[in-house]
């Protein structure tokens, strides 16, 4: 039966459609039903807590077949990536570095970034946390290790949104706590420097822009 849902921290459209028994994301985020999430979230990997998604009724989907015969069905399933942009401390591609990535606890094969710092792994639809590690120096025992919360990053007209984009890019501002206080001014400040922007440790909308921007997404 269809229904509303409302988001959780941590929600993402793909695992809201494998809560369900959607196949396919878009299913939901296309319903005519959920415009006004589609306006207010044009970026569907982005959603936020309290938002409200409607959760159309399955149809079923019917194909004619001889009943005197055995037939195969193959159900075919879009991909669900994980797509990580990695630099280094000169805010350079870390291209050709060797990392290693481990999704609730399930380790995948060692294996190097792209030229261009990208990584990309197939995860389950509703995987939740992970830790990256990356090795910078080949010659180094000892990587930069990270904790992934997915599904966690939050709109960027958001504080909280904000506050994560900028700990991602380097510029440290303390817990994501959607408080801006002192560590995140400054790191609002710091970061308009170096892209040129009014200093004045206020994230408007020409910095969340920019921070959007840089960030990807």
């Amino acid at each position: 039966m269809a229904t509303y849902y409302t988001a959780k921290q941590g929600d993402c459209l793909s695992s809201i459609a494998h809560q369900f028994g959607f196949a396919d994301w878009r299913t939901i985020y296309n319903d005519p039903n959920n415009a006004d999430l589609r306006n207010l979230r044009p970026n569907p990997n982005i959603i936020y807590p309290n938002d409200s998604i409607y959760i159309p009724d399955k149809v079923p989907k019917e194909v004619a077949r001889p009943t005197d015969q055995e037939h195969v069905f193959e159900a075919k399933r879009p991909k669900t990536w994980l797509r990580i942009l990695v630099r280094d401390g000169q805010q350079a591609p870390a291209g050709g570095c060797k990392y290693h990535l481990e999704i609730d606890g399930i380790p995948y094969p060692d294996a190097v970034l792209g030229s261009d710092g990208m990584l990309q792994a197939k995860v389950a639809a509703d995987a939740k946390s992970g830790l990256l590690t990356v090795w910078f120096d080949e010659q180094a025992s000892v990587g930069h290790t990270w904790t992934l919360q997915l599904g966690h990053l939050d709109p960027v007209k958001t504080m909280s949104g904000i506050q994560a984009r900028l700990s991602n890019l380097g510029y440290p501002c303390g817990p994501v706590d959607g408080i801006i206080g002192p560590l995140t001014r400054a790191a609002v400040r710091s970061f308009q420097e170096d892209n040129g922007l009014k200093v004045d440790g206020i994230p408007g909308p020409i910095t969340q822009g920019k921070l959007q921007e840089r960030h990807g997404c």
